[in-house]
């Protein structure tokens, strides 16, 4: 059965205006096509909709019954296209952000902001996880696109750097490297050392490049989240190497943080996406903004 939206239109325009002779001006049809047009229906439906003589015109019983399930298609139909036309042009929808925590307690809240402005109807969900968890929610399909580290190499994947962040040292106000102007990694592998727990990409990075210059962590205590890293050196309990993004919500503890060199860490920050799955509006309007504000080279 292939019932066309033209076809339930016209049948509508004739019994709300009582006439074909009306219908065809509502319409813009002529008679014979608009008779052609019901016909047709008709024929799909099984049976008469509409009895017309020379004089009157009424719907048979079997049209009665299918004139509200008609008026039901059409809004169906013709809100379906303003719910469309609302969602491309941004005057409703969702926006769904997967991002590491030291770039969503960071950066994100501002731009976040700058979207509002232009974009107040669009409703937000931000899923604050870590990098990893970021990475399998867009290879999933849980969320369109994820802010994060360089996932490298991957078939399914695709990622646009946005800017570079590098690892500074973390330590105690009172803690003897405070005297130090210029700290190196070599000045922090002789202290009690707080980091990320494997499988952490971050650890991976920092050990393995380590190794490759002969130096190695002593690593005492080990967390899940950056947060809980930086409270625990906050305490005495040891140094640790974080990215800069999360420089900010150091200012408030009892810790200090320099620049670590010798060698320099560092990893892009960048947008994550699913290959071959186009964006929603909302997620492509959301990007460009973010593109415009770092402009990587």
């Amino acid at each position: 059965m292939n019932i066309t939206i033209k076809q339930i239109r016209a049948f509508l325009a004739v019994v709300e205006a009582n006439s074909f002779a009306e219908a065809c001006d509502l319409l813009h049809l002529s008679q014979p096509a608009l008779s052609v047009t019901i016909k047709n229906l008709e024929e799909i439906v099984g049976g008469k909709l509409l009895a017309r003589s020379t004089r009157t015109l009424a719907l048979t019983p079997e049209g009665e019954l299918f004139l509200p399930v008609a008026r039901r298609l059409m809004a169906d139909f013709d809100n379906a296209f303003i719910e469309l036309h609302e969602l491309f042009s941004l005057k409703r929808g969702n926006l769904a952000v997967a991002a590491m925590p030291s770039y969503a307690s960071t950066h994100l809240p501002q731009h976040l902001l700058a979207f509002h402005h232009k974009h107040a109807d669009i409703k937000v969900k931000i899923h604050d996880v870590i990098a990893e968890e970021a990475v399998a929610m867009v290879q999933t399909g849980k969320v369109e696109f994820a802010i994060s580290f360089d996932p490298g190499s991957s078939n399914d994947l695709n990622f646009e750097a946005l800017f570079l962040d590098e690892f500074v040292a973390v330590f105690p106000r009172n803690h003897p490297l405070k005297k130090v102007k210029k700290v190196g990694w070599h000045h922090l592998v002789k202290y009690p050392f707080i980091t990320l727990q494997p499988p952490s990409s971050l650890r991976a990075l920092m050990e393995k490049t380590l190794s490759e210059q002969g130096l190695f962590l002593k690593v005492m205590i080990e967390s899940n989240q950056l947060a809980t890293v930086v409270q625990t050196v906050a305490t005495g309990l040891g140094v640790s190497a974080i990215p800069a993004l999360y420089k900010q919500q150091m200012q408030a503890l009892n810790v200090e943080y320099r620049p670590l060199t010798s060698p320099t860490i560092s990893r892009r920050v960048g947008i994550i996406t699913r290959r071959r799955y186009p964006l929603s509006t909302s997620a492509e309007t959301f990007l460009t903004l973010l593109r415009a504000h770092y402009q990587f080279k």
